[in-house]
């Protein structure tokens, strides 16, 4: 048998399909990636080129405290339906994540769903995402409704659209991201 290079593919390139979100909010680089199942489960994860990712910047704070009457902690399922889980929009936030440089960036969902469990790890040890950040330095679980489910990537990006976006910032901007 002749040996290979090739590595197996990771379970995040097996069973899940990526997808990108670019410039959140119009703000420039703050790239959010969803990864998708098959069974219609999302799981919201920060782009590779995100500033908290990129800047090699250290986190002072995660806060799933959306405001006075809102926190994403809060948020309790139970059942096969998923019943009282919060149900997000596609700009509905998440967390909010306080670098070490004061640099204050807010995650959002991306998707419209039902909030499935948000990651209390990453609180206690920021370094998982910044590490890892599609496995366990995810942000949040969110499941779309079932008639939505076909319909919920259309205002998302493949990995072929958000590498040329990439491309182009890189070659536009006399600074990258």
């Amino acid at each position: 048998m002749e040996e290979t290079d090739e590595k197996a593919p990771s379970v995040i390139d097996r069973y899940y399909t990526r997808w990108y979100k670019t410039d959140m909010k119009g703000k420039s680089c703050e790239d959010h990636c969803v990864l998708q199942h098959s069974n219609r489960i999302c799981v919201i994860t920060l782009a590779e080129t995100h500033p908290v990712l990129r800047k090699g910047s250290k986190i002072k704070s995660i806060n799933y405290r959306i405001s006075d009457g809102c926190s994403r902690l809060n948020n309790k399922v139970s059942g096969k339906s998923k019943r009282g889980g919060q149900f997000l929009t596609e700009f509905a936030p998440l967390c909010r994540i306080t670098c070490t440089d004061n640099v204050e960036y807010t995650i959002f969902s991306c998707i419209r769903g039902r909030l499935l469990e948000v990651n209390e790890d990453i609180i206690m040890s920021p370094d998982l995402l910044l590490e890892k950040p599609s496995t366990e330095g995810y942000i949040a679980v969110i499941l779309p409704k079932l008639e939505e489910s076909k319909r919920v990537t259309n205002s998302l990006l493949t990995r072929e659209q958000y590498e040329e976006v990439v491309s182009k910032r890189t070659t536009q901007q006399p600074q990258p991201c």
